[in-house]
Order: C-alpha cells, then structure tokens, then sequence
C-alpha cells in the first residue's frame, strides 16, 4: 500500500482583486510531495509559483484569496485549519523561506535575536539553551563565528548571508516540510551554487522534504 504524500494540493486556485472584479492567477495547481522528497516549481516570473507557496503557509495578502482547492498536510487540510492552530504549524511543522530575506527580516533585530525568539515560540527551551541553539543554527547554516555574526543587524550581511540567516529561521524548530520561495534570487552565479548546496545539505541531514522554485528565462 501506497504511502499517503507528506503534501497534497488538489486543484487549488488563486484570485487577486476586489470582489467583482477578481482574477484568477493560480489555475487549478495539483501536487504532491512524499516523505524525504525534494519537489521544484520551474515556470516564467509571474507564473504563480510564489503565490502557490503562499496560499500553502496561508500568507497570501488580503487582495489574494484561496478560492478552491484543497491543500492537505499530513492529512490535514490546511485551508479548514481555524488561525490560531495554522500559526502553530508554520515555522513548527511547515516553514518558509522567502525570496527577499533583507524585507522579510526584521531590519531593527540583531540576526541572533530573531533566530532566538522564533525557537523560543515553538520550543520549551531557556534563554541560554536558545541562545546556544540560535549560534549552532547559524553555524549549520555555513556561518562562520556564529557569536559575532548573531549580533549583526541584517543591512550589515552580504545577500548570501542573510538567505543562510532566513534558512537558518526556516529550520529553527526542526520543520517536516521546507518551502523555499526562489531562494537564490539577486545573488551572483557563485554564491548561487553555495546557497543550493547549503539547503541540500540541510534537508538530507535534518530529513526534510523541500518544495523548491525557480524562474525559468523567458529569452
């Protein structure tokens, strides 16, 4: 007997707009992802692949709307899920990481102190056991002098180093499921190859399945 996937997306669309005038972006979307298993999303800029991954963390902007579809999560649909209990699996159970990390880090929070708050949220863990927890996350991630780096403030990172800090967050609390939002994204071909194979190194040792896109060139 076949294995129920980890994810499943039935026929799931996406419209944007005002009611009456709304259109639809996301057109009837189906996938799966098993246990273990990496999954990419290659399409052209605008093709839905970031409001895809949106609609499945339930981040998607008040002018976008899930209208169909189902979207189920170890066997929970996750659209019926009510919001206090969607927003303790995200970050716990399912996370993210986003394609700009320097607007979705907080730019006034030292990187060490966001890394220590987002474990404290979802871990019975002390200040020191999160602290020791943050630096050793920032050194899985390939950063070198944990302590030094988890007092820097995000504008003082190269973009490499903020998108290891965002995988660093995404991982925090040991996550089943690792959505990564064209995670390379303005970064030289070099650094590129570094991040790819920093996450893939991730996901085999903490046994994450990963959901992955990337822009295709339209020339």
């Amino acid at each position: 007997m076949q294995a129920e996937p980890l994810l499943r997306i039935e026929g799931l669309r996406v419209v944007v707009g005002a009611r009456g005038r709304q259109h639809e972006v996301v057109c009837g979307v189906d996938l799966d992802v098993a246990k273990g298993e990496v999954i990419g999303l290659v399409g052209e800029s605008g093709s839905g692949k970031s409001l895809t991954a949106l609609a499945i963390m339930r981040l998607l902007l008040p002018s976008a709307l899930a209208s169909e579809g189902r979207i189920v999560f170890d066997g929970v649909d996750l659209m019926q899920l009510p919001r206090r209990a969607m927003n303790e699996r995200r970050g716990r159970d399912i996370a993210m990481i986003f394609q700009d990390p320097l607007t979705a880090l907080n730019p006034a929070i030292p990187v060490g102190r966001q890394l220590y708050d987002s474990i404290r949220a979802h871990q019975p863990l002390g200040r020191r056991a999160a602290m020791a927890h943050a630096e050793e996350l920032l050194h899985l991630v390939g950063i070198a002098h944990s302590r030094e780096r988890a007092r820097a403030y995000p504008h003082e990172l190269s973009g490499g180093m903020r998108q290891r800090v965002m995988t660093a967050l995404a991982v925090a609390s040991g996550p089943e499921l690792l959505i990564a939002d064209e995670p390379t994204t303005a970064l030289d071909v070099t650094v590129q190859a570094q991040i790819m194979a920093m996450l893939d190194r991730i996901r085999r040792e903490l046994a994450i399945s990963c959901c992955s896109s990337a822009t295709t060139s339209t020339s």
